[in-house]
Parts: C-alpha cells; sequence; structure tokens
C-alpha cells in the first residue's frame, strides 16, 4: 500500500498470531524498514492547508477478547502476546498486504535516527563506549491521543548495527522497549516524560475502563512472559559483541528528552503533532530540527509492590549517550504493518540458556 492515505484503516485483526512470515524472517535492512514506514503517511504534507486529521484507533475490552466469536476461534490477544516475543519480524504484511490491527498502543508516530554511546560504561555490545548505531523507532500512546487526559507514552526501537542508511547487509536489530507509568501519567509535554525499560505501575490512574483493560493486559503477560513490567536489554548488549564475549547488560534503562527540546503548545494537541512539531514546521516536508533523548542506565533499585500496583525505587543513573531522531512520519504501515520484538525473559539477563520461551513453532 503506497502513497498518502486519508481513510480510515481496515477494523479486522490480520495476522495476530505466529505466522510463516514470523517463521521464514532472515533480518532486513534499515532501508526496507524505512521507506516502507514512510511509503503512505495519512496526509500529503504534515501539517498543510486542507490535510485530513489523523485517524485514531480505539482500544477496547472487546478488541482484546477479538477472536472468541464466533465459534471456534481462539483469544487474538494472547496469541498476538506471544507472537511480539518469539516474531523477530520487522514488517509483516500478512497475505492481503495490509498488516495487522495492533491490540495495544494502535496510534503512533515513527521515527529514524540514530544511537551513540559517549561515556564509557561496564557493559557488552552496543552499550560499549563509542558504539553508534541508526535506529526504526515507534512512539506511541496508552489511552486518548489528545493532550488533557491521563496516557501512558512509549517509545519501542530497533538498533542496526551500522551506520550506513542504505546499506544492503540484512541483520536482525536489537530491540528496545520502553514506556512511561502502565497506568499513565499527568504530563501535558513529552519533555517531561521519563520512559524505562522498568515502568512503574499506578493502574487506577486511568479509569474504570482502562483499568479492565490493564488487568486483562497484566494477566495476559504474566501468563506469557512471567514478567510483565520489565523489558530486559539484552539484545542490545549482545549486538555486535564478538564470539565468545560475555553478554554484560544493564539492568534499569531510562530515556529523558533533551532539556533544549522546544516545548510544543497546544490545547487538546494531538501528541503525533507534538512530535512532527519537534523536527518539522507545518506544511514543510524538511526536517528542521532533531528530537534528542538522553540515554541513561543503572544496576541499583528494586521493585515495591505487585500486580495492578508497583513502584521501583531506581537509583545511580548514569547518563551514557543519546539517542537522536532526525524524520519521523505518521502512516499506514506505521500503525499497521511494522512490528517491533519484545525480548523475552532470562532468569538471569546475562545469559541465554535461562530464556524461558524456547518452543519450535509450526506454521500450517
Amino acid at each position: 500500500m503506497n502513497g498518502p492515505l486519508n481513510t480510515a484503516t481496515p477494523t479486522r485483526l490480520g495476522p495476530e498470531a505466529f505466522g510463516a512470515e514470523d517463521s521464514n524472517y532472515s533480518g532486513s535492512t534499515f532501508r526496507e524498514v524505512r521507506d516502507a514506514l514512510f511509503a503512505n503517511p495519512y496526509y500529503g504534507v504534515w501539517g498543510g492547508a486542507g490535510e485530513p486529521p489523523l485517524p485514531e484507533y480505539q482500544v477496547t475490552l472487546r478488541s482484546l477478547f477479538a477472536g472468541i466469536l464466533p465459534f471456534g476461534q481462539r483469544l487474538q490477544f494472547p496469541a498476538a502476546s506471544k507472537r511480539t516475543l518469539d516474531s523477530h519480524a520487522d514488517l509483516r504484511w500478512g497475505t492481503d498486504g495490509l498488516g495487522f490491527r495492533r491490540l495495544l498502543h494502535p496510534n503512533g508516530v515513527c521515527l529514524t535516527g540514530d544511537w551513540m554511546i559517549t561515556e564509557p560504561t561496564e557493559y557488552s555490545g552496543y552499550f560499549r563506549q563509542d558504539s553508534r548505531g541508526i535506529v526504526i523507532g515507534r512512539y506511541s500512546i496508552g489511552g486518548p491521543t489528545r493532550r488533557g487526559r491521563v496516557r501512558s507514552r512509549a517509545l519501542v526501537a530497533k538498533l542496526y548495527p551500522t551506520t550506513d542508511s542504505h546499506s544492503q547487509d540484512r541483520s536482525r536489530p536489537a530491540g528496545l522497549i520502553t514506556q512511561q507509568d502502565f497506568g499513565g501519567g499527568y504530563e501535558d509535554y513529552i519533555n517531561d516524560v521519563e520512559l524505562r525499560n522498568a515502568p512503574d505501575t499506578h493502574a487506577w490512574r486511568r479509569g474504570l475502563s482502562d483499568l479492565a483493560i490493564l488487568m486483562v493486559t497484566s494477566f495476559t503477560f504474566v501468563v506469557v512472559n512471567l514478567k510483565p513490567t520489565i523489558r530486559q536489554l539484552y539484545e542490545i548488549a549482545e549486538l555486535g559483541k564478538s564470539d565468545g564475549e560475555a553478554t554484560r547488560s544493564p539492568e534499569f534503562l531510562r530515556l529523558l528528552v533533551d532539556e533544549a527540546q522546544p516545548r510544543i503548545a497546544g490545547e487538546g494537541l494531538d501528541f503525533r503533532d507534538e512530535i512532527m512539531a519537534q523536527i518539522y514546521d507545518r506544511g514543510n516536508p524538511e526536517p528542521k530540527r532533531e528530537l534528542v533523548f538522553h540515554v541513561e542506565v543503572s544496576d541499583d533499585g528494586e521493585t515495591h509492590g505487585f500486580g495492578l500496583y508497583q513502584k521501583r525505587t531506581i537509583r545511580n543513573w548514569k547518563r551514557i549517550g543519546r539517542l537522536t531522531f532526525r524524520e519521523a512520519v505518521v502512516s499506514y504501515n506505521g500503525d499497521f504493518v511494522v512490528h517491533f520484538h519484545h525480548p523475552g525473559w532470562r532468569i538471569d539477563r546475562n545469559d541465554p540458556s535461562t530464556a524461558l520461551r524456547k518452543y519450535a513453532h509450526r506454521v500450517g
């Protein structure tokens, strides 16, 4: 599907479960994923005169339980949860080329840029000092898209082990998964949001309807992956690591917007317009600025509480680098086709043999 897309997207679920595209995955190039994301924006030029409003997709209990009816279909949300852990596919087109509907965080803006570690560290792979790679990210929202409501932002990313955006070498990028408090926060500006691989959970903040959704989500994630509120960082620590070198991964990571970033004003502003305005001027397709996040890590912290209330005390954060985005797009393929793998849980994050999910998939 190519060209600007100005109409509502399909409501059918698409290929939620692990399938042939997932089992046949053999890596990707940054360029093929980037070009797919920019192929069909929801606009001709973002912020241009006469452009339609961005579509807004809703998350409901009915959509999470989709598949229970008609009789005979299995629940799609557990299947989708397992697929995000087991599939490394970067683009999931499906047989009809229309991708799949996200059951959580369906509204997002995709970004490209680079990852750089500038400070000495004790870690391996792309956490080492002077490591630099190119990145494809997706900034999304749990809850309303517009400012003035409790929302939970998330930023996920693929890190490629190259600085050449036109490289034809296929690779399996490392996954980075970060989010704000699962229950959401009251911040109006992305500038004030802390994104962590191990967020807090204050489930009651988003009201009764979203509380029910969080309960279903939490229960499913516990069944599928044991630790539903932490996404380990070992894939980055193993990217570019030499054979025989031990994995040394930090336990905690957070992303903070650089203090010099502008604050984009606007009552009821859509978060996607806020992010686009960090990089572009309305009506001008050429990037004018960068969106910079600081990368900080720590190994000193503990969790208090359980279930729908968890509070993490993390100390001794160390700023080691930055994540810089230079272009962005809000597109159909960014909402329905791109896929971000979530690292599965390891009992010891530095030991691959302790991974919990070791299933062989059969397709067909």
